[in-house]
């Protein structure tokens, strides 16, 4: 396996406590986003004891060997599957590839794999006195089979110019770096690109942008002249009244593209810009048209031979022309010298429609704009660029600071790069937001259009990362599925239709409609707003007794789901099962406390006494002594309510297939699952919990999948390790059994080991991880691309919840309440944290805890934190911003409760730090 060059390693603990935020920000900065060693070709280098063999139950654990670096490096053929998404949350989005070429451009209001301009690359001219100019495509060589056209590669986007040898690709998402490597290349370069991405900042976030900066360094000890130059297609549409206008404003020079002559409801109305940012001592030059008149590729002669080759200028427009435009910007670099040559890329096309999307509509909708949220921000492309030129240092600022404190994170790298790689999911085309703001997001993407849309619940449920970075977008699904999508009756549709209001949609699904209610108690404790929770609390009502209808899932009320259960395994499940019933105790769990806090104490009662009798009963009767299975239970047609079958589970309901039966499910705590990730506790009896996670680790967990075999979906093969979805070693499967059984899903992955990450098993669930992130190694698959049903799958979002789970986090706004209690031990334990509001990094040693926000602000009035700092006899002392806090210290459990005197508002410059 090829290796990059030695990486430079992120300035450790960089918050410190003597490092100020603005210190923090500026080694950020200042900081190349690269680091660890280059990606290790396979995960069988672990020679350490198999985990399933340690049955370690405290809480903090030593970490497992780990292979994945973080960022990761990838280079030679670990480069072909690379697509990094580059945009903004709902504006689509355009492929950055290994080579770093630009590819799959999607910004067009829908998927589209594939879709290549016929000309859109860089190019660089170097020029040094007294020697042959040097001009290359600033790309990597392409990588075989070269054979995949009917004429070879063709000639679209100059696969025939020369290109550089090797590169080198640092994946941390939002930030992909690339450092190129050819020993004739006269300059060292390397390659940033970006999006604004900042937690709690859906806006700012959402921009129709992509940022690439290079940067030229010249190791020579005389002056160069270079230039790089971006040539782009006219993307707006195909005809031949594509129009390229040149702008200069505000330290920007470039393109805005545009196709007057299209209808302004066409799919591809809207405009494109490239833009070029002016350097203090250098000059832009903007080339508005190539030559045409011809079928041969006259415009790229003149372009290359005739003008870039040998001046590194880019030539003057003519008639005839064509639609194709170039943006240089030329510099002199001393020697020993470097200098940054930026350029953006926006866009602006307005016409999302149902039907050029691929959502579901109301009957005669499918035409209706819905539009896109940005586009109501801006005018043009163009006026997206100024912003983005007029704000680029804080925005990247910003970035930049967000990626750092993932890197300072004491975590494990497979970790880290699970959750970070997976973000990209919300800039990819499974995301959007329409003319009104409100977000909506498919489960995933087909190649040319979304697939299973309606932010279906009972997969949108598994993703943590909107509740954690993004609450605004979270809430927004809570209004759409308490709004509308919630009926008289308490019938939630778990895909809902656009527009909105005019027509509903299929069944109900049991886990999907409770795990809303879950989330919906996670929304309101970390908002703390009680009137955001009174808006939605009566159909939040109806929607928990929809449970107790006559022949639904609890008609007995019995805290038990034994009815017939629409679920994500696209089937109805018959009979009482963990899958669903643990949703259930999560949402009763969730619906007692919400009704104390809404003053209505019947419900609450009513919900206490149901969660607890269901839980007594599950344990006594579906724990087989392993794990948790299912009772198939028969149940005549007549006795099943309306609304409850989807279609594509059993005919027969009295012998029905497509069943779990004695199988061990790799999701049968997803409820305590989510509870734990809410602060919901424990709806199981904890000992037959961490058995069942031992048996999925024992039966379902598999090292090589060798001799796995499955008639279905593929998604991990041959000797790639994963966790199977059910496994019957020890139980008979059904002669049809749930069809999904023997797939591999990694959202699934994700869910189950970050429950054993919070139930002892911490080195368990990093395995699983790791094993995971081995499969998307950028030979066999995209690593910014996890596929269920499409690609950028939304449940793999499930990822980001292991940040939260080992830095033991939780934070309720109503009470004022944060808790930090690390699963792993160290010396020093550092990790990301975010709330509404504000995020930042804490870190903790067994005599020192600090709390610093990189940006907002948030409220505490008790913090609860490890037992060391009750063990030790002697003075801790609190203080908040160099000044001494008034506390109380109790003990809760094992842990130690700090009661502030008066609640402190904690700060970038006012962070918080207990010392003993």
């Amino acid at each position: 396996m090829n290796r990059g060059p030695q990486a430079n390693r992120c300035t450790e603990a960089f918050l410190s406590k003597d490092t100020s935020r603005r210190d923090f920000i500026k080694v950020a900065l200042a900081t190349p986003l690269v680091g660890g060693a280059a990606f290790a070709e396979t995960a069988s280098q672990d020679a350490g004891p198999h985990p399933s063999r340690q049955e370690n139950g405290s809480r903090n654990h030593s970490l497992p060997h780990e292979e994945i670096a973080f960022p990761r490096i990838f280079t030679g053929n670990h480069l072909a599957r690379i697509s990094c998404p580059l945009g903004g949350i709902g504006t689509g989005g355009i492929g950055l590839g290994g080579r770093g070429n630009l590819q799959d451009w999607e910004i067009f209001n829908r998927p589209d794999i594939g879709n290549q301009l016929d000309y859109s690359f860089p190019s660089l001219f170097v020029h040094a006195p007294g020697s042959e100019p040097y001009s290359v495509v600033l790309e990597r060589r392409l990588l075989p089979p070269y054979d995949l056209q009917q004429e070879g590669l063709g000639s679209a986007n100059v696969p025939g110019l020369p290109r550089l040898v090797e590169a080198y690709f640092h994946g941390s998402f939002p930030i992909s770096r690339i450092e190129f490597e050819d020993r004739d290349c006269p300059v060292k370069v390397s390659l940033e690109a970006f999006s604004p991405f900042q937690p709690n900042d859906a806006e700012a976030s959402g921009l129709p942008c992509a940022i690439l900066s290079y940067e030229i360094q010249n190791p020579s000890t005389t002056s160069i002249e270079a230039v790089v130059a971006w040539s782009i297609s006219n993307p707006v549409g195909m005809s031949d009244s594509r129009k390229n206008q040149e702008r200069s404003a505000n330290g920007l020079a470039g393109l805005l593209m545009t196709d007057p002559s299209l209808p302004s409801d066409d799919a591809f109305h809207g405009s494109f810009a490239l833009a070029g940012l002016v350097p203090e001592d250098g000059a832009t030059e903007v080339l508005v048209s190539w030559k045409g008149g011809s079928e041969w590729q006259v415009g790229a002669y003149s372009f290359w031979f005739d003008n870039f080759t040998k001046t590194g200028h880019l030539g003057k427009a003519q008639e005839p022309s064509i639609p194709v435009g170039s943006v240089g910007i030329r510099q002199k670099i001393p020697g020993g010298g470097k200098r940054s040559f930026s350029f953006l890329l926006t866009w602006h096309f307005p016409n999302r429609t149902p039907e050029r999307c691929g959502w579901g509509a109301p009957k005669g909708k499918e035409k209706e704009l819905l539009g896109n949220f940005y586009c109501t921000q801006f005018r043009d492309a163009w006026a997206v660029a100024e912003r983005v030129g007029a704000n680029l240092p804080q925005l990247e600022e910003r970035t930049r600071a967000f990626v750092a404190a993932l890197k300072d994170a004491t975590l494990p790298a497979s970790v880290k790069d699970a959750a970070t790689a997976n973000l990209s999911t919300l800039v990819s085309n499974t995301s959007f937001r329409i003319g009104d703001g409100s977000f909506h997001g498919f489960e995933g993407c087909g190649d040319k259009v979304g697939f299973a849309y309606g932010s279906c619940t009972h997969v949108w449920n598994y993703e943590a990362v909107t509740q954690f970075l993004f609450p605004s977008l979270a809430r927004s699904m809570r209004e759409i599925s308490f709004g509308y999508s919630t009926d008289a009756e308490g019938h939630m549709d778990f895909r809902h239709k656009l527009p909105l209001g005019y027509e509903h949609s299929g069944a109900a699904a049991a886990d999907g409609q409770m795990g809303q209610i879950v989330k919906l108690y996670f929304d309101w404790i970390s908002l703390g707003d009680d009137d955001w929770l009174r808006r939605q609390w009566p159909a939040a009502k109806r929607a928990l007794a929809y449970a107790w209808r006559p022949g639904g899932w609890d008609e007995n009320k019995s805290g038990v789901m034994d009815g017939v259960q629409h679920n994500t395994c696209d089937v109805e499940f018959y009979g009482p099962n963990t899958m669903c019933s643990t949703w259930y105790l999560a949402a009763l769990r969730a619906m007692e406390r919400m009704a104390q806090a809404m003053g209505d104490r019947d419900l609450a009662g009513d919900c206490h006494r149901m969660s607890a009798e269901g839980s007594r009963w599950i344990d006594a009767h579906l724990f087989n002594g392993e794990f948790y299975v299912q009772k198939v239970r028969s149940i005549p047609p007549e006795k099943i309510a309306s609304g409850l079958r989807e279609g594509m589970g059993t005919n027969d309901t009295i012998h029905p297939q497509f069943q779990l039966g004695d199988g061990c499910f790799i999701d049968q705590l997803i409820g305590q699952h989510h509870a734990t990730i809410a602060g919901l506790g424990e709806l199981l009896d904890p000992i037959n919990v961490r058995k069942a996670l031992e048996s999925i680790f024992r039966y379902n967990y598999k090292p090589t999948l060798m001799r796995h075999a499955s008639v279905e979906r593929v998604y991990a093969l041959n000797d790639e390790p994963a966790v199977v979805i059910c496994d019957f070693t020890k139980g008979a499967r059904p002669e049809f059994p749930m069809p999904y059984y023997a797939e591999v899903w990694t959202g699934l992955e994700y869910s189950v080991a970050v429950l054993m990450m919070t139930h002892g098993m911490v080195e368990q669930g990093i395995e699983i991880f790791r094993n995971v992130r081995s499969r998307y190694d950028g030979e066999k698959a995209n690593p910014f691309d996890e596929a269920e049903y499409g690609r950028h799958y939304a449940r793999p979002m499930a990822s980001w919840a292991a940040i939260p789970a080992l830095s033991g986090f939780h934070y309720d706004a109503r009470l004022g309440r944060m808790e930090l209690l690390p699963k792993i031990s160290g010396r020093e334990f550092r990790c990301f944290w975010s709330v509404a509001g504000a995020w930042g990094n804490f870190s903790c040693s067994p005599r020192e805890l600090t709390i610093t926000p990189v940006v907002g602000r948030v409220g505490l009035k008790e913090l609860l934190v490890g037992p060391s700092f009750g063990q030790i006899k002697g003075n801790l002392t609190v203080t908040h911003a160099s000044a001494e806090v008034a506390y109380a210290r109790s003990i809760e459990g094992s842990d130690v409760l700090i009661r502030f005197s008066t609640p402190v508002e904690v700060s970038p410059t006012k962070p918080l730090r207990l010392r003993l």
